[in-house]
């Protein structure tokens, strides 16, 4: 059983490795648009889905707190800026890692174990620039594109339900977000986004190149991939939100 340090080194080096030929040519377009398209297709709509429920429970939260301190009108700055700066980028990192993270270390896996990736090795054909940096950067694009979505359709559900549920008002909603947001509050949010989609790919991508097993193993590298990546995603999120709020001097009202 392979070791969780020598696991974490293996993985690193699959990133430099994908770091090193992205800039290689020939850049392998058809397979990144071909893999761009199939992730979004199965994570556009659960991205969606969740992010109402989210952005309504935030502002939910957020609403009913904010009303006890006696500040109703900071409601619609605290819950925007939750969704921003958190909760679009956990969403979109646990549907990038879940559903299309799954999807890649699986097709790998059964490319592995079906010797097609010793095959492309045979024939002098570099697997890592063939196949992994299409599928990681693909992901990178797509989770970045996603945390938009996200944000949007998060803040309109908490906007929604503040309104409609907490018997707040519109224009203050609105009025305090313009006062304490900023305009990093939205580039943490995609680059939370851009790391997110790079660390799922690369870990993704090392599963499904190293199953253990047969059939079996594929499932079960598809499973190891999706547990590690959750694990390591909270983890920059507390990291990158700590870097954050140490550089960016939070915004008066």
């Amino acid at each position: 059983m392979e070791s969780a340090f020598a696991q974490a080194g293996n993985i690193f080096a699959l990133f430099i490795d994908v770091v090193r030929k992205t800039f290689k040519k020939p850049f392998q377009w058809r397979e990144f648009i071909e893999q761009s398209w199939f992730i979004a297709s199965v994570s556009i709509l659960p991205s969606a889905l969740v992010a109402i429920p989210f952005g309504a429970v935030v502002a939910l939260q957020t609403g009913s707190l904010i009303k006890q301190l006696g500040a109703e009108s900071f409601t619609g700055a605290t819950s925007v800026l939750a969704t921003v700066q958190q909760a679009a980028p956990v969403v979109t990192a646990l549907i990038i890692a879940g559903a299309a993270g799954s999807a890649v270390a699986a097709d790998l896996g059964a490319r592995t174990i079906r010797e097609e990736i010793d095959a492309m090795e045979v024939l002098g054909i570099d697997p890592i620039q063939r196949l992994v940096v299409p599928r990681v950067l693909g992901m990178m694009l797509v989770a970045l594109l996603l945390n938009g979505l996200v944000s949007v359709v998060g803040i309109a559900g908490g906007y929604f339900f503040n309104v409609l549920l907490q018997g707040g008002t519109p224009g203050a909603y609105l009025a305090s977000f313009s006062a304490l947001a900023q305009l990093p509050d939205l580039w943490i949010g995609e680059i939370k986004a851009l790391v997110f989609g790079l660390l799922a790919g690369v870990i993704a991508a090392y599963k499904g190149l190293h199953p253990k097993g047969g059939p079996k193993g594929v499932g079960d590298a598809v499973n190891q991939s999706v547990v590690i990546t959750f694990l390591v995603l909270f983890f920059v999120n507390l990291v990158l939100t700590l870097v954050y709020l140490q550089v960016v001097p939070a915004k008066g009202a």
